[in-house]
């Protein structure tokens, strides 16, 4: 006997990476192992030295073959085992680690937007629809549109194992959000990666695409983030520690820093309207979804809690913005004796 793995992986494009997988059949009782692949058709080599390895790092229950199939989310490694400069996961790793000992909890909120050929779905043929309001966890025909690929993807989610923990319709038609966490740095990652593949192949069936870009309609709508939520141990117990993260990641060239490492496209989104911060200007503040980071009104009323990036774009490497804010909140808090 044997089953089906659906080994995936991020590859080389730039400026935005995209995912790729192919099928291995394996005997059953055999764990999936390192495979190889043509890097040279996935901008991760060149023609004439094009072998790349396929390293396994995370499996979870296949959701749409089902039975005892498994999806093998992999690192992309260079045939010495080095890993491929395109490995952003491997950047995490070493961060993660060293500042394990703070806990830190992540959840990240996806957003998206279905496009049927040109246009978003639910956008009449030459024109644009009423204007955005009734759209955002709105319900009805006239509202919603692309539900019934948002419900298939939840369940498959669910089924996969991963820790999505909600889902709810945007600001413009045929815009959704969901949201995986809360999870240590390197499994929202990972759960992300799989739960966005996930999505591309549940909205292949019904002949839509999902993008990730982060000003899909312009004009007048709001773009697409990833708000990312984070929290250490310390921040989870009491105030200070948060107003340190807050302060430190405003402080000397952190701004740049991350929002160069946010994503494709911040300047469109990041304008200082519709519920943003200007790209260029770092700002936080209480219950203010016009700063940069947010603290939310609960979380100054309890003295204790997490923060919301509300910067980093739908299209972030979730490898990426974890390591950073990793990188930044930890080592201030270190530096404070707040952990």
């Amino acid at each position: 006997m044997s089953y089906k793995a659906e080994y995936i992986w991020i590859d080389g494009t730039e400026p935005t990476a995209l995912l790729r997988s192919k099928t291995k059949i394996l005997a059953d009782g055999a764990e999936p192992s390192v495979w190889g692949f043509d890097g040279s058709s996935t901008n991760q080599a060149e023609g004439h030295s094009s072998d790349r390895v396929l390293r396994p790092v995370f499996t979870c229950p296949d959701p749409i073959r089902g039975g005892t199939s498994v999806l093998v989310l992999c690192e992309v490694e260079e045939i010495d085992g080095a890993p491929h400069k395109s490995n952003t996961r491997a950047l995490l790793r070493p961060i993660a680690e060293q500042f394990a000992d703070q806990e830190s909890w992540f959840g990240i909120e996806q957003e998206y937007t279905f496009f049927k050929g040109s246009r978003p779905l639910g956008f009449p043929e030459g024109g644009f629809p009423a204007p955005q309001g009734p759209y955002y966890c709105g319900v009805g025909a006239d509202a919603i549109f692309g539900r019934e690929i948002v419900e298939l993807h939840l369940d498959r989610c669910l089924a996969a194992g991963l820790a999505i923990s909600g889902i709810n319709a945007e600001v413009m038609p045929g815009q959704w959000e969901f949201q995986v966490g809360p999870a240590s740095p390197l499994d929202v990652s990972d759960h992300m990666w799989i739960a966005r593949w996930l999505l591309y192949r549940t909205a292949e069936e019904f002949g839509v695409e999902a993008t990730l870009d982060a000003k899909p309609a312009r004009g007048d709508w709001n773009g697409a983030g990833a708000h990312t939520n984070f929290s250490t141990k310390a921040m989870r117990e009491g105030y200070e520690p948060i107003i340190t993260a807050c302060e430190a990641l405003g402080q000397d060239d952190k701004p740049m820093e991350h929002i160069t490492q946010y994503g494709v496209g911040i300047e469109s989104r990041l304008t200082g309207a519709h519920e943003t911060a200007p790209w260029n200007k770092y700002s936080y503040g209480v219950s203010n979804r016009g700063a940069s980071v947010r603290i939310p009104w609960q979380v100054e009323v309890d003295q204790k809690g997490y923060i919301e990036d509300r910067r980093p774009n739908a299209n972030v490497d979730p490898y990426v913005v974890t390591r950073l804010l990793v990188n930044t909140c930890c080592s201030a808090l270190e530096k404070a004796g707040q952990v």
